[in-house]
Formats: structure tokens, sequence, C-alpha cells
């Protein structure tokens, strides 16, 4: 969506959140968010659940892209979805999860919120396509 078509540019939150230390995943992402002609923030290391949801809201993203690779993603991944339901935010915000996350864990994040989970190997094109299909459409 770019804004030579009249359309506003996605905006998106990369996120990583709880301990886990590892972010070149993230950073990758972030890249080809960037390459791909949105708009994105990315949040840092070593974020709480309240900070991705207060950093969501106060950006105004289309999207929320969480990295995590710690396995407390049935705790941590629910608590932004939380978050972002309390701020009526969670209708309008695509969530997506990248990182190792179990087939068995898949369906109930996909039942909280979550739109899409990617794991290793997913493909950068694949991601970008996901999101620009995906995107909420805002005014």
């Amino acid at each position: 969506m770019s804004t030579d078509q009249g359309q506003r540019t996605i905006r998106c939150l990369v996120a990583k959140v709880g301990l886990d230390g590892h972010d070149r995943g993230a950073h990758v992402i972030a890249r080809a968010f960037r390459d791909a002609g949105f708009e994105v923030i990315y949040s840092g290391l070593h974020r709480s659940p309240d900070e991705v949801v207060q950093a969501a809201v106060q950006e105004d993203v289309d999207v929320i892209g969480i990295s995590i690779l710690s396995g407390a993603h049935n705790t941590l991944v629910p608590k932004i979805l939380d978050g972002l339901d309390e701020y009526g935010a969670l209708s309008d915000t695509l969530v997506i999860v990248g990182g190792i996350i179990p087939e068995d864990d898949r369906p109930a994040l996909r039942e909280a919120g979550v739109s899409e989970i990617f794991g290793p190997g997913a493909s950068m094109d694949e991601t970008v396509e996901f999101v620009r299909r995906n995107a909420p459409e805002r005014e």
C-alpha cells in the first residue's frame, strides 16, 4: 500500500517480548517490511506485553509482528492480545507471530486472535504478502 496510490502506508510494530534476547529474526523481518514500503517501528528487546500494547496503541499500528523464541508464547502473546482488546484495538490490528511455536500450541494462539504464525524458514515474501492481503483497511 504505497502512498502513491492514495492509500495509507501500512504501519507495523515488530515486537520482542519477554526475556528472549535473540533478535536477528526481528531485524530481518523489520528490514523486509521496510523494503516492502511499510513503516516499521521496532520495540527493542525485553519488552513486557503492556509495553508492546502501549506502543501499538500510541503508534496506531496496523500490524504487530511478535517475534518470540523463548517458549513463553502461551503466556506472553495472550497478554498482548488481551491488552489490545482492552483498548478496543484488537479488531483492527493484524497480529502475527514469528518464532519457534510448536504445532500443538498454534490453534490456541489463533483462537485468541493471532492471524498467522511464521516458523523458522518462512519466506520473507510470503510474510510480506500475507500482511499486504490482511492488514486492516483504514481511512
